[in-house]
């Protein structure tokens, strides 16, 4: 079982990455309808909101790129491509700076409704935690048949495995066998 909670509402941003689970091989979004029912659980859009294969694209695309942006903090260089793909979103959904009615501000989205706007808020949490300085915990787990996204609670920032009994025990263990097999076998 990975547990490894992000603190306050970076937790969501984790949660959507982490509706794709490799070890596994299940997806969380697996149609529209997930995505829709994923976001409406989440309080970001309303329960009955279109979302068509478009959207739901864009949306699996969002996440991955998530996933790449997270994974420079494990020392991953950044696929220019997934950045691009973050930017459109930024720029399609008018993130800008907004007021509740208790006078409290945050960075979101200009439009509320609809599946752009939803990933739109997902950006504007990653954008919070950067300022907090909670965001570089956010790592994703190097284990190629993992790719797990974690919060590094560690007091160094040197967390680099979602769980070291699983991952890193397995890394160990082909380091291992690879030191002791002779070349050339």
């Amino acid at each position: 079982m990975k547990r490894q909670d992000a603190p306050g509402a970076l937790e969501l941003v984790r949660e959507f990455i982490n509706t794709r689970d490799l070890e596994t091989r299940s997806d969380g979004l697996d149609s529209p309808d997930d995505l829709r029912t994923w976001l409406a659980g989440h309080e970001l859009i309303g329960a009955g909101t279109p979302v068509d294969d478009g959207a739901w694209h864009t949306a699996l695309e969002v996440r991955e790129a998530l996933r790449a942006l997270a994974a420079t903090h494990s020392g991953r260089a950044m696929d220019p491509a997934a950045a691009r793909t973050l930017d459109t979103l930024a720029a399609d959904t008018v993130i800008r700076l907004r007021f509740r009615d208790d006078g409290t501000s945050y960075v979101g989205p200009e439009e509320r409704t609809g599946v752009r706007p939803a990933l739109g808020r997902i950006l504007a949490l990653v954008d919070a935690a950067a300022r907090e300085g909670t965001w570089p915990r956010l790592k994703v787990c190097p284990a190629e048949d993992c790719l797990w996204v974690f919060y590094d609670h560690s007091k160094n920032r040197s967390g680099t495995w979602c769980q070291m009994a699983e991952c890193g025990n397995r890394a160990k263990g082909r380091t291992f066998r690879a030191r002791r097999t002779p070349s050339g076998s």
